[in-house]
C-alpha cells in the first residue's frame, strides 16, 4: 500500500502545535474547519485508548475554531442561531448549543462561551458557521462584528489531567467547575481554560491566544507530565463512540434535527426567545420524529467505515450506521446509527453487509458507557 499525504497550503492551515506533534510521531491527519487535526499516532488505536483511560494526554485541537461575536446586538444574533435558551446565560460559562437553520436542520453543535452580554465565542465543530452568522447579521442589520480570532486550543484529557494541571497552575485549577471557564496565569501571560473537552475521561481545554506562551506551555506539559506518563493524543474514536460524543458531519448534519439527534433537552420551544426554525421544531415535536440516533452492536471484530452502511430487516432498509469502531471493552463493533421510525426498539436485530459478508447486530441505547 502506498503512503498518502495531505498537501499543505495556506487554505489548509497547520496549527500552532504542528511542529511539535510531527516530532512526537503523528501518523495521520483529518481535515476540520479547513485545518489539520491530528487523527493518529504511532501507538495502535487500542493502545492509545487504554492510555487515555488510565493516564493523561495532550491534544492539538486548534482546528476547533472560535467565532467571536461582539457588539450591542451580539446576544440577539447568538440566540437567533441556537434553539437553546441563552437569555439567562452567565458570564464565564460554556453552553453546548445546537445551531440550526430555518427548517430546524443542524448547522453545527458548538460550545458557546459567554464573556459578557456583548462578547461571545462560538467554539465550532466542522462547518462554516462564520459565513452563516454573517449572513444573518447582514439580513437583520444587527450591530455586531464577527471574526475568527487566532485562538489555538490544546486539550489536556485523562484521569490524571488535573494532577498535571495542578503542578503548573496550582490548586486553583481544581476549583474550576464543569463547563465553566476562567483566565489562569502562566509566567507572563494568561490563558483561558475551560473545564470541557471531547472525552468522558475529564480534563480541560486551553484557549491559547499568545502563541509564544502557548508553545512554552505545551512543552512544559510534557516535561512536567513525565511522572504521569503523559503522551500526545487526539480525539479518540473508540472512547468517543462508547461515550456517545456526537461528531458533526459524521453522526449528524443539516438533514437531521436536534430531536432526531437526541438533543431535545437543548430545544427550548416553550421559551419566548426568538430563534431560527422555531416554528418548524414545534411542528416536529407535535408530529413526532421519523428517525432517531441510536446505538448498535455488531458481531464483528473490525470495521473501517468511510461512508454510511444500510441496516436491514428482511431486506428492508431500517436505517444506516454512521460511525463505528471495534471496542475492546465490549469485544465487538459499536456504532452510532440513524434508525427509521418503527424500528426504535432496543434489542431489535438487523443485518449489515461489511466487505460483502452479512453480519448480525442489534439496536441499543446511547451511550454505551
Amino acid at each position: 500500500m502506498s503512503n498518502q499525504f495531505v498537501a499543505k497550503s495556506r487554505r489548509l492551515r497547520s496549527t500552532l502545535y504542528s511542529s511539535r506533534i510531527e516530532k512526537q510521531g503523528v501518523t495521520s491527519y483529518t481535515i476540520y474547519n479547513h485545518m489539520l487535526l491530528p487523527a493518529g499516532f504511532e501507538d495502535s488505536l487500542e493502545d492509545t485508548y487504554n492510555h487515555l483511560k488510565n493516564h493523561v494526554q495532550v491534544w492539538d485541537v486548534a482546528a476547533e475554531r472560535q467565532i467571536e461575536i461582539k457588539g450591542k446586538d451580539s446576544y440577539k444574533l447568538v440566540q437567533l442561531m441556537t434553539c437553546r435558551d441563552l437569555s439567562e446565560a452567565k458570564n464565564g460559562k460554556c453552553y453546548y448549543s445546537p445551531i440550526i437553520d430555518e427548517k430546524g436542520g443542524m448547522i453545527n453543535d458548538p460550545v458557546i462561551l459567554k464573556f459578557n452580554q456583548e462578547k461571545w465565542w462560538i467554539s465550532i465543530a466542522d462547518s462554516d458557521v462564520m459565513l452563516f452568522a454573517k449572513g444573518l447579521a447582514i439580513g437583520k442589520n444587527f450591530d455586531v462584528t464577527i471574526s475568527e480570532p487566532d485562538v489555538n486550543i490544546m486539550a489536556v484529557q485523562g484521569p490524571k489531567a488535573f494532577n498535571l494541571l495542578e503542578k503548573i497552575f496550582g490548586k486553583e485549577i481544581l476549583d474550576l467547575k464543569f463547563y465553566n471557564f476562567k483566565y489562569f496565569n502562566f509566567r507572563d501571560s494568561k490563558h483561558l481554560i475551560a473545564r470541557s473537552g471531547w472525552s468522558k475521561q475529564g480534563g480541560v481545554e486551553i484557549y491559547v491566544e499568545d502563541s509564544k506562551s502557548g508553545l512554552e506551555l505545551y512543552d512544559l506539559l510534557f516535561e512536567a507530565g513525565k511522572e504521569y506518563n503523559v503522551k500526545p493524543g487526539c480525539p479518540h474514536l473508540i472512547e468517543r463512540i462508547e461515550g456517545a460524543l456526537l461528531s458533526y458531519g459524521n453522526d449528524m448534519d443539516i438533514n437531521d434535527n436536534p430531536f432526531e439527534c437526541g438533543l431535545g433537552k437543548f430545544v427550548h420551544i416553550d421559551s419566548n426567545i426568538e430563534f431560527l426554525g422555531k416554528d418548524n421544531l414545534i411542528k416536529i415535536k407535535e408530529s413526532g420524529i421519523e428517525k432517531k440516533l441510536m446505538g448498535v452492536k455488531i458481531n464483528l471484530d473490525q470495521i473501517n467505515l468511510r461512508s454510511a452502511i444500510n441496516l436491514t430487516v428482511d431486506n428492508k432498509i431500517i436505517g444506516e450506521i454512521r460511525s463505528a469502531v471495534f471496542s475492546p471493552t465490549f469485544n465487538k463493533v459499536l456504532g452510532i446509527a440513524m434508525i427509521n421510525k418503527g424500528y426504535f426498539e432496543v434489542g431489535q436485530e438487523f443485518d449489515i453487509i461489511v466487505n460483502q459478508k452479512k453480519y448480525k447486530g442489534e439496536i441499543c441505547p446511547l451511550p454505551f458507557i
